[in-house]
């Protein structure tokens, strides 16, 4: 039987309660004897275990191995020192390119007012 980890577990047995699951009330875990109580899940074809994200490390079928093969591909690239670096500047220079323009076309309506 499975368990089931997701970033929002009271949802989740909420939808499975409207579903006719049996969750957090008591019922006899036949398999996932392990699974707290209030997570655990009985349906009329087997059994759920819902763990939120905070609980990820009571997970009993997902060995710590698994979960480091998984860790570098949830991690966002981080930009190198010298990409962010590069990145930056040209933010920058690109605003002040901008403000540039601005302030020269503001003298030039400025000018052409004038008698």
């Amino acid at each position: 039987m499975p368990e089931q980890l997701t970033k929002h577990p009271e949802v989740t047995l909420q939808v499975l309660r409207s579903a006719g699951a049996q969750c957090a009330e008591g019922a006899p875990q036949d398999i996932l004897t392990r699974c707290p109580t209030e997570r655990f899940c009985k349906l009329p074809g087997g059994e759920i275990c819902v763990f939120g994200l905070g609980d990820a490390s009571k997970m009993t079928q997902i060995t710590a191995t698994e979960w480091r093969a998984l860790l570098p591909s949830a991690l966002p690239e981080s930009p190198s020192t010298s990409q962010s670096f590069m990145s930056e500047a040209l933010l920058g220079g690109g605003l002040g390119l901008l403000a540039g323009v601005a302030i020269g076309l503001a003298v030039s309506h400025l000018r052409r007012r004038r008698p």
